[in-house]
């Protein structure tokens, strides 16, 4: 039995490098279908991905996680790619990333840039990268090393017990919490990574998305761990009110008098709202502990990749049509 394969490519203005990017895949992984979604471009990207073969949608509202969020739940598939259109990723690797996935019974397989070129990965972004990739690691246990890739295949499982809240570049970042917070199985493969030819220009921006992204982190750490987030805020909250509290300790010791009164009462009113945090880390929880049980049997009522089938031959791979008219 073969598996439906869909490539999905969320696309602004990318018409200096989609053709390149449609015609790349359709070359690596030639029974595929190839889904260009393309989010309000002003040039003609539409025209030439369509020229190139691909299935041209759109979705209207801005951003990446608004697009994948509706490429997740518009198509139907066995596996999915998930790629940029900026013919930056190297599509030789997508048959591997997917016979990965299948053999192993995987749920997500990231592409780990490799790059030769500076100008590919510029050393910014590297270490904007790692540094959030560590941080991510910190909050939630790590078990990646280049979690802002938009390299990706997925199984159907994942893709249909996903919940996609992002709106922009941070989608990466819940792709990996995801799989993460329901401990999925997961591996990176190392991937070329190279330029962007010229005249196409990235839509990243480097201190404003990487805010986002780490705004996304602490929310999805809130959320998820809530009574690991909440003891944080309550040991930080009854340490500031402790140490408010020992110089009126010492001189209560010295005078017997509390001349203090408003440090007095700030101090127990910070002490409260420790405790409050407490109880509402223990609530929120078990809140999130039902979360997590909905989404894992949800997870678990859709067939592994592997069911049933042997690993993907790209010569193997059945083309499939989108649920959107």
């Amino acid at each position: 039995m073969s598996k439906r394969v869909a490539v999905l490519i969320p696309c602004h203005n990318e018409a200096v490098t989609i053709e390149e990017t449609v015609r790349g895949f359709h070359k690596a992984l030639p029974g595929a279908e190839i889904y260009v979604y393309d989010n309000n471009s002003k040039d003609e990207t539409r025209a030439r991905a369509a020229a190139a073969g691909a299935i041209v949608l759109s979705e209207t509202r801005q951003g990446k996680g608004n697009v994948v969020r509706r490429m997740f739940a518009d198509v139907e598939a066995d596996i999915y790619l998930l790629t940029d259109g900026d013919a930056t990723y190297d599509p030789e690797a997508a048959p591997l990333m997917i016979d990965r996935v299948v053999a192993a019974n995987l749920d997500m397989v990231i592409g780990r840039r490799v790059h030769k070129d500076d100008a590919a990965y510029r050393s910014g972004h590297i270490l904007g990268n790692r540094m959030l990739t560590g941080f991510l690691g910190l909050l939630f246990g790590t078990r990646f090393h280049d979690i802002l890739s938009g390299y990706r295949v997925f199984s159907r499982r994942f893709v249909k017990s996903f919940p996609a809240l992002s709106s922009g570049f941070e989608i990466e970042t819940e792709l990996s919490v995801h799989a993460l917070t329901l401990a999925l199985p997961v591996e990176e493969v190392d991937t070329r990574y190279g330029a962007r030819p010229a005249g196409s220009a990235s839509k990243l921006s480097t201190w404003r998305d990487g805010l986002r992204i780490l705004s996304v982190m602490l929310a999805l750490f809130k959320n998820e761990r809530p009574m690991a987030f909440f003891s944080i805020c309550a040991a930080l909250l009854a340490a500031l009110s402790v140490g408010l509290a020992v110089p009126i300790l010492i001189e209560y010791a010295h005078t017997g008098l509390v001349p203090r009164f408003p440090t007095a009462i700030l101090c127990a009113s910070l002490m409260i709202l420790a405790f409050l945090s407490v109880v509402a880390g223990v609530i929120l929880d078990t809140v999130s502990q039902g979360r997590r049980e909905l989404k894992r049997l949800r997870y678990l009522s859709i067939p592994a990749p592997g069911a049933g089938a042997q690993p993907v031959e790209t010569s193997e791979v059945t083309p499939l049509r989108s649920t959107h008219s």
